[in-house]
């Protein structure tokens, strides 16, 4: 694990035979399985501790994921979206990728197998793949890295998130009639001195709805200095909290215009409205302050395709494209700016946006 960068670790999905455990679970004589590896265990817990998710990716006859549900359903919990059948590792890992909603380059492989391994870093480049004995050398790459609580918390909400999508399957309206049932709730204000650790690990792991990849470092920097504030949005609905989901540098030293040097959002939220919320809320209150211009920082990755249809729906237009505008670009980022004046775009019906300057972390 050498020069690799942690932030880019959110789940190790983990082979079963001779990974999880020494034997091979259908050469069993009874339905009993092979007894864990206490270690495996150990690594998943501490991985989980610091929000790392896991899962499962086994070749083998699917029956073995219900036999470890009705048996060691202990050891089940901790997995989300398992994969267990004879289909090849690779398109396993983009299984889980998608039913995660993460990117499949987040994952990481551990599995026994020469073969497997191969295979999967011939088809998916993007994903690391470790043998079981690199697996101490994996935990040390996360050690002395500060846990926030949304770090703590997010096996949990992944396994909400498995609730919600099962109960989307079950609806029987339309995509928003759903969303409009889920009662979802935005929070946006400025960010309290507990939720800044939790802005810079957005700042550091989100990459679907991430405008700019601003550093973690760059953005305390920036967050500390004169005339910029740190936004955050918190988000809600029926079935629990999602915690802080958003945040946003904002550069106000020119007060006819509001500069968004980042805007990030997690990928859990990904399709609900609240990239869309966020954003356009930050500028109305632009607007308020007495903006008549709205600036955001794009440095377009093969990564972030939704920020930048969000961006371009929002009625940002490259600096250079504006009328009257002088050229701000860098060789690998863009500004885009849109006037504040006339029509705003509004946040989706269905979800419910309150402002506040001044939060109470009460979901933390």
């Amino acid at each position: 694990m050498t020069g690799y960068d942690p932030d880019r670790v959110k789940c190790v999905v983990w082979d079963l035979d001779g990974t999880l455990w020494d034997d091979i679970a259908v050469e069993t004589p009874t339905d009993e399985l092979p007894v864990p590896r206490p270690e495996m265990l150990a690594a998943i817990d501490a991985l989980a501790a610091r929000g790392v998710l896991s899962s499962i990716a086994s070749r083998s006859a699917p029956t073995v994921l219900d036999r470890l549900a009705a048996g060691r359903p202990e050891v089940r919990e901790r997995f989300l979206a398992p994969q267990v059948s004879w289909q090849d590792k690779s398109e396993s890992l983009r299984r889980i990728a998608k039913d995660l909603g993460i990117a499949v380059e987040a994952l990481v492989l551990v599995d026994d197998s020469p073969y497997e391994r191969a295979e999967v870093e011939a088809l998916l480049p993007g994903v690391r793949t470790l043998a079981p004995e690199d697996v101490p050398a994996l935990l040390a790459a996360f050690e002395g890295r500060e846990v926030t609580p949304e770090s703590r918390e997010r096996v949990r909400r992944y396994r909400t998130e498995e609730t919600r999508r099962a109960e989307g399957e079950r609806f029987s309206g339309s995509r928003e009639e759903f969303l409009r049932w889920c009662d979802m709730r935005l929070t946006i204000g400025a960010a309290t001195p507990d939720e800044i650790p939790r802005a810079l690990e957005l700042a550091a792991r989100t990459h679907r709805l991430n405008s700019s990849g601003l550093t973690p470092d760059r953005l305390r920097e920036l967050a500390a200095s004169e005339g910029h504030a740190l936004y955050t949005a918190r988000m809600a609905d029926r079935f629990g909290s999602y915690g802080v989901i958003g945040a946003a540098l904002v550069d106000r030293t020119d007060p006819a215009a509001w500069s968004v040097p980042l805007l990030a959002l997690s990928c859990r939220v990904a399709g609900r409205g609240a990239a869309a919320a966020f954003l356009f809320r930050l500028m109305r209150r632009a607007r308020e302050a007495g903006a008549g211009t709205f600036r955001v920082t794009l440095r377009p990755t093969d990564a972030n395709l939704e920020m930048r249809i969000l961006l371009r729906q929002a009625g940002m237009r490259r600096a250079d494209d504006t009328p009257g505008a002088a050229p701000e670009t860098t060789p690998d980022a863009a500004v885009l700016v849109r006037s504040l004046h006339g029509d705003l775009p509004e946040p989706p019906p269905y979800l419910h946006v309150t402002e506040q300057d001044h939060r109470e972390d009460a979901e933390a």
